[in-house]
């Protein structure tokens, strides 16, 4: 057995060539290689995972409380709307539906009133029904 200046240079060149490569990288640089004979370039990088496509719609219908409104509807604008009007690219649409039902009928004096906000606020569809 053989101790001495030789095993001494061949240890620490095994020991530097470690401390240069990554740890878990095999010997000889770690990049991809085609097998031989595939016809495939290797580009020496790892692949990336493929990205599942990501949403491109959102749609969403809430009853809001007709004593609390305009509170329910500043909730939803902060806490929905201000995340989508955020994004790049983005066309946001909000749509108010107002639906009322009124046991005794509505007043003349209502349905004028109604009536002409409803104009004047630019409703895109708005009426009274009679059943």
């Amino acid at each position: 057995m053989q101790t001495g200046a030789g095993s001494s240079d061949i240890a620490r060149k095994q020991m530097e060539a470690e401390r240069v490569q990554p740890a878990g990288t095999p010997p000889g640089g770690g990049g991809e290689t085609a097998p031989p004979g595939s016809g495939k370039v290797s580009s020496g990088k790892p692949k990336l995972p493929l990205v599942a496509p990501q949403p491109k719609r959102y749609h969403g219908t809430v009853t809001l409380d007709s004593t609390r409104v305009g509170r329910d509807a500043g909730k939803i604008a902060e806490e929905v709307i201000a995340h989508l009007v955020g994004l790049q690219g983005s066309t946001v649409k909000v749509t108010l539906e107002i639906e009322a039902e009124i046991l005794g009928g509505v007043p003349e004096n209502v349905v004028r009133t109604v009536t002409e906000n409803s104009r004047t606020l630019k409703f895109t569809s708005q009426g009274f029904e009679k059943e």
